[in-house]
């Protein structure tokens, strides 16, 4: 996915950190609401360029891990006073635990049963007895819907990107569907030049979801009201089960 490695640098023109505001402050209430006890330590799975963490590192104490080299460096360039670490979803281990592990939309690639339940047991690994688990997949098997769209933005430095969304399902039978973009990129004194960038993303029944988190030990928790994007998506958030306070131990206990 080009997306994510030689286009890096282009990412926050395609998606601003501007536009995170609401739905992390969503994401935020919906961590506190979940967790046992106070929550001050976040990791996120799949952070990307940091669009989320931008906001959420104001109230979280937050740990941000890609698998893309690319995206760290554009993540750490709005977040340099988060925790950075190259590492994928489905296998990364710390070595300890958090209050809160998120889990946004780079669940997405898990397109495999086997993959979306290991990316699960690492958000479980990770979450400490009475933390909070999130995760905001694009689309479960229930909503899915095609759909195309389009955006993109000026930068200050003279580039600017634009770019059409085409989301289709062409198996309905099988666990992914597929997401091609056709971007427009213009830099000053050049020409604009058209990119492609194909995506094969997981497509699940909400069943599946639930089997998997129970079978990682997070026992889920209703989210909270104002889910500020209710289409297609579903909002999964979870306790990992056990007492964080019978068991006497700081906030943010370290320690798998």
């Amino acid at each position: 996915m080009r997306m994510y490695a030689e286009l890096a640098p282009w990412f926050h023109l395609l998606t601003h950190p501007s536009s995170y505001a609401e739905e992390a402050a969503y994401y935020q209430r919906a961590l506190e609401s979940a967790a046992d006890g106070e929550a001050r330590t976040l990791l996120e799975l799949g952070a990307g360029g940091g669009n989320n963490a931008s906001y959420l590192k104001r109230r979280f104490a937050c740990t941000l891990t890609d698998l893309s080299a690319e995206m760290i460096v554009v993540s750490r360039a709005i977040n340099p006073e988060c925790e950075h670490v190259q590492g994928d979803m489905r296998t990364l281990r710390l070595g300890r635990t958090f209050d809160t592990v998120f889990v946004h939309d780079a669940v997405d690639y898990m397109t495999t049963e086997e993959d979306l339940a290991a990316a699960i047991a690492t958000a479980a690994a990770h979450t400490r007895p009475g933390g909070a688990a999130l995760f905001v997949p694009d689309a479960v098997r229930e909503r899915f819907a095609p759909d195309t769209s389009h955006g993109g933005h000026d930068g200050p430095d003279g580039r600017a990107l634009r770019y059409l969304e085409w989301t289709r399902d062409e198996d309905p039978d099988d666990t992914a569907y597929e997401v091609d973009y056709a971007i427009v990129l213009r830099e000053p004194g050049r020409p604009p030049r058209l990119e492609h960038d194909h995506h094969r993303c997981g497509l699940f029944p909400i069943a599946t979801w639930e089997r998997l988190l129970a079978a990682s030990g997070l026992t889920p928790v209703p989210p909270p009201p104002g889910d500020p994007f209710p289409d297609g998506h579903a909002v999964f958030l979870a306790r990992r089960s056990g007492s964080h306070r019978a068991r006497g131990n700081r906030l943010g206990d370290r320690g798998v």
